[in-house]
């Protein structure tokens, strides 16, 4: 899939899926699950504050009739009771609504109805950006704050796996760095090169692994060749492994203020997506979120 609009099609053919929504009473959350609702990408459960969410719809002439609701105030038992309803198997994937993200990632690792599988969890970008040919999936830029050697490991697996979701079966994974030369004073260097070795010994399987790379010579082809780079990520890459948390942050914001692009966000390492917008982030950021969880749901079945 090289667009949301692809991504939105294939949710389509392959859902619908159930979203359990924890603390539903938003405005920008209700019109996205509307809309998947309405385009056959999802079902949902809302867990939250029902008074508050009647009104919102009313506002907004949504028809609650259609979902199942579940008044629960304290934002962190409408957490938990969201959570629950997807370890439980009446759901299949977990949104946060108008919640902080502490609450609803504590609920997610509960260790009774939790999701936890004892794998990382990260957060997976994926930007379709105008003037480009592909997907984009960046990780981590908001959950992992200096992962080592292995937590990059397993980062990578996880954007894989949403890369391997849709449909993209072996997919070109950047390690990106300050430069694309090894130099030992520069640790992300060392370790982007560690990822490759890792990758060409079968320890890192499912895509190819190439670093260290700079952001240029990592997407542009045209870049790659002026340095005389011939490695199969080189200007091809579509994943991009930020080093820290903080050049990740950097990096998603500069695509999404910079540049004319369209974006989606989930987490993933626990048993089911969990769908963890920003409350800045616009319905349609939503909807392409939702239906990015939909399609690995789908390839997870």
């Amino acid at each position: 899939m090289r667009n949301f609009e692809e991504v939105k099609k294939f949710a389509r053919e392959r859902g619908p899926k159930t979203i359990s929504v924890a603390c539903c009473q938003d405005k920008e959350v209700l019109l996205a699950v509307e809309m998947a609702v309405k385009a056959g990408i999802a079902k949902a459960i809302l867990v939250g504050d029902i008074d508050k969410t009647k009104e919102i719809a009313k506002e907004l002439n949504i028809d609650l009739a259609q979902y199942e609701l579940i008044d629960i105030k304290d934002l962190a038992e409408a957490s938990l009771k969201a959570v629950e309803l997807v370890s439980s198997g009446k759901a299949d994937l977990v949104m946060k609504g108008i919640v902080d993200t502490s609450i609803i990632l504590k609920a997610v690792l509960n260790k009774e109805v939790g999701l936890r599988t004892g794998k990382v969890l990260s957060h997976v970008a994926v930007f379709d950006i105008e003037g480009y040919d592909r997907l984009f999936f960046v990780t981590d830029s908001a959950m992992v704050l200096a992962p080592d050697l292995m937590t990059k490991k397993e980062i990578i697996e996880n954007a894989v796996a949403v890369a391997q979701s849709l449909d993209i079966d072996e997919p070109k994974v950047a390690c990106l760095c300050a430069k694309e030369k090894v130099n030992p004073k520069m640790k992300d260097t060392v370790e982007a090169k560690e990822l490759e070795d890792m990758n060409q010994r079968g320890e890192l399987t499912g895509c190819v692994v190439g670093g260290p790379f700079a952001l240029d010579n990592a997407v542009s082809e045209e870049s790659a060749k002026h340095k005389g780079m011939v490695h199969p990520v080189a200007g091809k890459a579509d994943i991009l492994l930020a080093p820290d948390i903080e050049a990740g942050n950097i990096l998603y914001k500069s695509i999404s203020y910079f540049a004319k692009s369209k974006s989606a966000g989930v987490i993933v390492g626990a048993k089911a997506p969990v769908i963890l917008t920003s409350r800045a982030d616009n319905e349609d950021t939503k909807l392409n979120s939702i239906a990015l969880a939909v399609l690995m749901t789908a390839k997870a079945n």
